[in-house]
């Protein structure tokens, strides 16, 4: 009877407070920019998987989509299925504060982990729906690349919005002086120069050079004259400063000639043999490589770096913003062709279809199968902390907004860790 009488105010509606309608608005706002943020993901990353061989950039795009797409999908599923049944489907052991609050802590962790999260459903349902048909079909109509370009632009300037201005100049940074600023440059820069000058690319300056000077010096013979007259004792008559001036000046004509006419001028051994010595100590001269350190030091100190950072991602972020809202930019129209490009290619080429039908199913399979436990023990610790069934729609009403936060960091933080790593990984496999 006890047990009745403790109980029965939870059956009870719950009434409403002043401020539940405006958290009602704001709930319903965050579910949809959340929703937009995965189907950007998708999007991105169905586009640059697609195109990745065509361009090799789009890998980058390609690495930050699919580490948004995890933390969308994973957080998504774990705040979805504490209040209802996720798309209307009344999959056992959803809809967990309702129906099971007895059992929550226990029993839904196992049935997400061996019915839901099950490898071979999950292939099973990619490989039968035929994604890449579909989303082919519905991207080669021009309203629906329209609509979809439209939507990714506000996804877009609501992610700039969101992201925070500090974190990313201190990302800038950390990447600046990870790859830029702790190596040493003499190293490097006495290999590539070495290469450089043993395959001859510094020919090319030096003709430059040649002609430069030699226009020069047909262009103004006088100030030629004056530099060398000066240079003459006071006391010798004027004609032979003149004289000396003009022996001067044909032979520094004929020297130059001579030089930009013969390959094997030893002026020109001279410049290759000085520039096959630099980049030999610049690699090996311990002085050398500690004067490039000290210059290195003294171009990029801590302030000037930190500046760097903040004018790099401010440009970004005002170049981006003003693209996304600008319905005819260029940023806008290059999305909505390549859509509709991609669009067609997946409805003609069966080939492309199939291969990115059967990279969805193995990328999927893997990840269920490594991850579905930690997946379903998200899911279980998070709904033993909250009250019972009678209380779900209060409980979503007063806290779903700030959960439908959840969503969109796993999307951001999956987007920039998958970004990291890709580029991390690229940028050792480029030193080794």
């Amino acid at each position: 009877m006890a047990q009745t009488t403790s109980t029965a105010p939870l059956t009870a509606r719950l009434a409403e407070s002043p401020n539940d309608a405006a958290r009602r608005i704001a709930l319903t706002r965050m579910k949809r920019l959340a929703a937009a943020l995965l189907v950007l993901m998708a999007v991105i990353f169905t586009v640059s998987f697609a195109l990745q061989d065509r361009y090799p950039w789009l890998e980058y795009v390609r690495a930050a989509a699919e580490g948004g797409m995890v933390g969308a999908i994973a957080d998504w599923f774990a705040v979805t299925a504490l209040f209802r049944y996720p798309l209307g489907l009344r999959i056992p052991h959803t809809n967990i504060i309702a129906n099971r609050k007895d059992e929550i802590g226990a029993s839904l962790g196992e049935f997400v982990e061996t019915n839901f999260l099950s490898e071979s459903v999950i292939r099973g349902k990619l490989e039968s729906i035929g994604v890449a048909r579909r989303v082919g079909a519905w991207l080669s109509m021009p309203a629906n690349a329209e609509k979809l370009t439209g939507e990714l632009a506000v996804a877009g300037q609501g992610m700039l919005n969101l992201l925070g201005d500090d974190a990313i100049k201190n990302l800038i940074e950390s990447v600046a002086r990870e790859h830029l600023v702790q190596p040493e440059w003499g190293p490097s820069l006495g290999r590539v120069g070495e290469r450089l000058v043993t395959s001859g690319q510094q020919h090319a300056a030096v003709d430059l050079l040649l002609d430069r000077a030699d226009g020069w010096l047909r262009a103004h013979p006088e100030a030629f004259g004056r530099v060398v007259s000066q240079r003459l004792p006071s006391w010798l008559p004027g004609f032979v400063d003149k004289l000396v001036d003009d022996k001067a000046y044909r032979e520094v004509l004929a020297f130059v000639a001579s030089a930009r006419g013969d390959r094997q001028h030893p002026v020109r051994r001279a410049i290759d043999e000085y520039l096959g010595e630099v980049m030999h100590d610049l690699q090996y001269e311990p002085a050398m490589i500690q004067r490039v350190e000290t210059l290195k030091a003294e171009v990029l100190d801590n302030a000037k770096l930190r500046e760097f950072a903040a004018d790099t991602w401010e440009a970004i972020k005002a170049s981006l913003t003003e693209a996304l809202v600008e319905p005819r930019s260029a940023l806008r129209v290059g999305i909505r062709s390549t859509l509709h490009d991609v669009g067609e290619r997946l409805t003609t080429d069966a080939a492309l279809g199939s291969r990115i039908n059967r990279w969805l199913a193995d990328t999927t399979s893997y990840i269920v199968a490594n991850y579905r436990h930690e997946i379903a023990g998200v899911i279980t610790e998070t709904v033993e902390r909250w009250p019972a069934a009678e209380t779900a729609a209060k409980i979503e009403l007063q806290v779903g907004r700030d959960l439908q936060f959840i969503r969109i960091n796993g999307t951001v933080v999956g987007a920039l860790a998958g970004l990291a790593i890709f580029t991390l990984a690229h940028a050792v496999a480029a030193l080794f």
